[in-house]
């Protein structure tokens, strides 16, 4: 398999779209359990001459792994490795690894064709056009580049469609475990409160005037110099704008935008300037103090505590969209759904009608009365791969069908903007960052159980 197939591939992480529908509680933060990028079950043609007789090397309820798919598999984590310029593992130990996660995965499609879940071809579809899009060309050039490697189409899909297979068992079986309680919430603010009180990284934003000294200048010279310098600092205490005075008086190349210094960790800034304007308050000026270049005025702009590593930002980049939403069921297949959602994507960019109007019309959802809008949301806020979509969007633009286990959307960007994060919010994001870290032990504990309960035969080690 080339590289170019592999790049393909390890691009691909496949989650389901979650909408954040305000009136059918669908806003959350949680992501899907963990999925695999597909594994490719096809030879190109100089590969089959070099091949090693095949042999099984495990049984998984009847079911084969091979010695092939185990190094298949290998040699698309190596070339991972290769590409991101990491180390080699030791080879026997990723062997290991890999024919493991083979069995955990072999079991778990088992387990979810004797429990239901089957994937619809529209679904594995759009996963094509997820691939696809990452990779910035369209299907058909997608389906070439696979067909040029060897690999059959439907030997491609079939890995794509067993991955949405794993990630619809995941997201069933193992979300409902994780809880995250207010008290949890609560506590984890707090540990994180106190390791920023017990060592506070402060940021600090100084404007300076540079009354500049050289070498060579007299008593005279400098004693003057003082002075002017002086005369700087009285009229910025008495009111004078600051900026105006940098932009007058100092020799710094910083005058042009008044002096200012910028955001910055205390460390960053000269101690002389940290133990001139430690114990001010901001809007106040220090005393004249003097270094190698000269004499400096400086002004406290702002101090702020800079966020302790574990807790969400002050402030965030705001996404707000709308969508309409198509619930498929006995009379309307999901593929139906998409057609008619591709179809209301035309008529609106043709301004045959509006988003809005069709989102009241048609949409399955509680922001139908809305027209489909959803309102501001915070990064975390939805799922990954409909973040995704939003995040390639530009204001006004109208993205393909997304399928979800919601439904079929269609989704429009309407702004973006900073905006400062409420307590609210800010304990909302610190929920979704403790239920991603249950997930994935929830999704351990889960992932044995379904392997305990398997009947497993380990037979020659893979080669």
């Amino acid at each position: 398999m080339t590289s170019r197939v592999q790049a393909l591939l390890a691009a691909f992480t496949l989650t389901l779209a979650v909408l954040p529908a305000q009136a059918q509680g669908l806003r959350q933060g949680a992501r899907t359990a963990p999925v695999l990028t597909p594994q490719v079950g096809a030879l190109t043609s100089s590969d089959q001459s070099q091949r090693p007789l095949d042999f099984i090397v495990a049984i998984v309820n009847a079911e084969p792994i091979t010695n092939y798919e185990v190094n298949t598999e290998l040699q698309r984590v190596l070339q991972q490795f290769a590409q991101q310029k990491r180390p080699q593992p030791d080879l026997r130990e990723l062997q290991g690894e890999i024919l493991e996660r083979l069995v955990n995965d072999k079991a778990q499609l088992q387990l979810a064709k004797q429990t239901g879940i089957k994937i619809e071809q529209s679904s594995v579809d759009q996963a094509e056009q997820t691939v696809a899009l990452q990779n910035q060309i369209d299907v058909d050039e997608l389906r070439r580049r696979v067909a040029q490697d060897g690999i059959p189409l439907a030997e491609f899909q079939k890995q794509l469609r067993d991955q949405l297979t794993l990630t619809r068992l995941r997201e069933r079986e193992v979300e409902p475990r994780v809880r995250v309680s207010d008290q949890e919430v609560e506590q984890y603010i707090k540990e994180q409160t106190d390791k920023l009180q017990n060592s506070p990284p402060q940021l600090i934003n100084l404007a300076q005037v540079l009354v500049a000294v050289a070498e060579s200048a007299t008593e005279d010279q400098v004693a003057a110099l003082q002075a002017k310098a002086q005369r700087v600092r009285e009229r910025a205490r008495a009111g004078d704008d600051f900026a105006s005075l940098a932009r007058e008086f100092s020799d710094a190349q910083d005058r042009a935008n008044g002096g200012q210094l910028g955001l910055r960790p205390l460390d960053r800034y000269p101690s002389l300037f940290i133990d001139a304007t430690q114990s001010l308050a901001e809007g106040n000026v220090s005393e004249v103090i003097r270094s190698g270049a000269g004499f400096h005025v400086l002004k406290v702009l702002e101090k702020r505590q800079a966020n302790a590593p574990g807790l969400p930002p002050s402030t965030v980049a705001q996404t707000r969209s709308r969508h309409i939403l198509l619930r498929p069921n006995s009379k309307l297949s999901e593929s139906d759904a998409v057609d008619k959602l591709r179809d209301f994507r035309r008529r609106i960019q043709i301004g045959q009608t509006d988003f809005e109007t069709l989102a009241r019309q048609n949409s399955q959802d509680g922001s139908a009365p809305q027209g489909g809008d959803l309102g501001w949301s915070n990064p975390g806020q939805f799922v990954p791969e409909f973040e995704r979509v939003l995040a390639r969007l530009s204001p006004g633009q109208i993205s393909d069908p997304i399928i979800s286990r919601f439904g079929v959307h269609l989704i429009q960007l309407l702004e973006r903007r900073n905006a400062p994060l409420s307590v609210r919010d800010q304990r909302e994001i610190v929920r979704s960052m403790l239920r991603e870290k249950k997930l994935d032990e929830a999704y351990e504990v889960w992932a044995q159980e379904v392997r305990g309960r398997a009947y497993v035969e380990l037979r020659e080690p893979p080669q």
